[in-house]
């Protein structure tokens, strides 16, 4: 295990939506600072970077577990909009080419970006809808709701995980501390899900847009969260959780400004364009 002394991880421990995480979280690393946008050589396009998209269906889902976590009750969601969501999530070459620098701590062009906050997913998303190909066809990039993860993520299943309730096939599908060697490793690296989605498990937890909040009881549609707090929520777990806290009903929150970690990265989605 890492070598953090005990008051950093009382400082740096995020609070748990679900079971009690197995390993402790990493200690922040300096961010660097980003180039300003008029002093970079900006790409044309997500698709000039490598950034791929699948296309995710409208329809209703079943959000939560019924193991009686905290947080979150099972309860009826409907999505009412299809929306194109990340393959892969971000690499650090495609966050260095839009934003001008990498945070990252386990460097590799292929890897996903980490030390992250969630103003800088936000940021990069931004800046990502203002290049010229996505500007000129009104694609807009942002961060997918919880509810769009998680939709995303089970790809039409019910189990613990998309694959199934068998924990022991984990290792095909993502990276976790029993398997990552405790870093991150290139995007795609292991099978998709049944939506072609990589890394929804491991590798990286994922920032979402939502304030962090209980789930309600009653069915909804196209929810977004609350409307303010204190906290944001991430999922899919990362290198150094289990495989029991990468499932994909577990969920965490920390504070959007200021939370930068190894194990804390993103991908995006697109809900408008031609």
């Amino acid at each position: 295990m890492c070598g953090c002394d005990q008051e950093q991880r009382k400082t740096l421990r995020p609070t748990f939506l679900g079971p009690t995480p197995q390993k402790k979280m990493l200690t922040p690393d300096p961010t660097p600072v980003a180039t300003p946008v008029e002093d970079m050589e900006l790409p044309e396009s997500a698709d000039s970077i490598g950034m791929k998209f699948n296309w995710i269906p409208a329809g209703t889902f079943t959000m939560g577990d019924a193991s009686g976590l905290d947080n979150q009750t099972p309860h009826e969601v409907t999505l009412t909009k299809p929306f194109k969501m990340g393959v892969h999530e971000v690499t650090q070459a495609q966050y260095e080419q839009v934003m001008g620098v990498n945070p990252s701590k386990y460097k590799g062009a292929n890897n996903p970006v980490e030390n992250v906050s969630w103003e800088d997913a936000v940021e990069f998303s931004r800046r990502l809808s203002e290049l010229p190909a996505e500007k000129a066809a009104g694609n807009v990039y942002r961060l997918p709701t919880d509810a769009e993860w998680e939709y995303a993520c089970r790809a039409g299943t019910t189990t613990k995980y998309s694959f199934g309730d068998d924990e022991s096939d984990f290792g095909e599908y993502g990276w976790c501390w029993e398997n990552s060697g405790r870093t991150t490793h290139p995007v795609g690296s292991k099978l998709p899900n049944a939506w072609g989605l990589y890394d929804m498990y491991g590798n990286v937890w994922e920032w979402c847009q939502d304030w962090e909040e209980d789930y309600p009881s009653g069915s909804v549609t196209d929810p977004s969260g609350a409307t303010s707090g204190l906290s944001r929520v991430v999922r899919g777990g990362c290198w150094y959780n289990s495989a029991e806290d990468c499932r994909k009903a577990a969920r965490f929150r920390r504070e959007p400004a200021s939370y930068r970690i190894s194990g804390s990265g993103f991908r995006v989605v697109s809900s408008s364009g031609k």
